[in-house]
């Protein structure tokens, strides 16, 4: 009797706060299933690129906006299919503590949610043809690849988020093939110091889908979602973000080491002091919230070292 009153209470509660997202607006609603505090990870890869591309005086502006544009349709697609499908594979539940999922929730409904993941990746395949005829096959292959991961990330029989290659798919994803595409597409060239600079927002990308697998790590465990955090527990994920975010910043050092140029790149590894608090609260909480904060944390040290690294370079 005890664990039906309890059951109860959980469902009552449950109810109660569906009952108050229904009161949002629509527009909220899709700024929740989109989840606008994630983009950082399509932005920065383009703004460190595009930062190259003008330091090294072969910008092309229409091109640098429309990997913007072509990368955030596809991270926002990813998005969507993620609250989707972690919902159809009973990954989300009323009893997990990250931010709601709209589908779980109840507050679009499933054929919404469906139509908007095939619009999205539609538009983004639709805007990586300017690119595509800009850039040739490459580029062909790229977009292929990244709107196809970005889909069977939590799609398909054997999704990529379920075992554990999420962390990896991020990193080449948002990290080294979006700088280089980025680069290349606006100069027709590409050279190592290129390469090596997808590696850092690749590193933090990585950093941010790590506090929200250990965040998710007792409800992945439960319902057979196995990220490395499930796969090798706690004490990795924490260790796993903390070497991230230390390898991040010292990216830019092996960077100037390689060319011996661009000295002002060396300012980045500042973003490991900044770092501190949000290092901190991963390797000391567990709570919900204080991972949701640092998982936001995260997002705005990508955006901020990727702004530092762009100046730093053109300068």
């Amino acid at each position: 009797m005890p664990l039906l009153k309890k059951e109860n209470r959980t469902s009552q509660s449950f109810r109660e706060g569906r009952k108050n997202f229904m009161s949002y607006s629509k527009l909220k609603i899709w700024l929740m299933a989109i989840r606008p505090k994630t983009l950082s990870a399509s932005i920065a890869p383009v703004v460190i690129g595009t930062g190259m591309a003008y330091g090294d005086g072969i910008c092309h502006f229409p091109t640098a906006a429309v990997c913007l544009i072509t990368a955030i349709f596809i991270q926002v697609g990813t998005n969507l299919a993620n609250d989707y499908f972690d919902f159809k594979k009973g990954a989300d539940t009323q009893e997990r503590i990250g931010p709601t999922r709209v589908t779980q929730a109840g507050l679009i409904s499933q054929q919404a949610i469906k139509a908007s993941i095939f619009l999205t990746f539609t538009l983004a395949a639709l805007s990586s043809l300017y690119l595509i005829n800009r850039g040739g096959w490459p580029l062909a292959i790229i977009a292929g690849l990244a709107i196809l991961s970005g889909l069977l990330y939590t799609a398909g029989p054997c999704p990529l988020g379920y075992i554990g290659l999420g962390d990896l798919f991020v990193f080449i994803f948002f990290g080294i093939v979006a700088v280089a595409g980025t680069y290349y597409v606006q100069s027709f060239e590409l050279n190592m110091a290129v390469v090596l600079a997808g590696i850092a927002p690749g590193l933090i990308s990585m950093a941010i889908l790590t506090v929200n697998n250990l965040r998710d790590i007792d409800t992945d465990r439960q319902h057979g979602k196995k990220t490395l955090a499930v796969r090798f527990g706690r004490s990795f994920a924490q260790t796993e973000y903390l070497l991230a975010v230390i390898s991040a910043g010292l990216t830019p050092l092996l960077i100037y080491l390689f060319i011996k140029d661009h000295p002002n790149i060396l300012l980045c590894p500042l973003v490991l002091l900044g770092a501190i608090p949000g290092i901190k609260t991963v390797l000391t909480k567990t709570d919900g919230p204080s991972l949701n904060a640092a998982l936001a944390f995260s997002g705005q040290m990508l955006l901020v070292y990727s702004v530092l690294f762009a100046i730093g370079w053109i300068l």
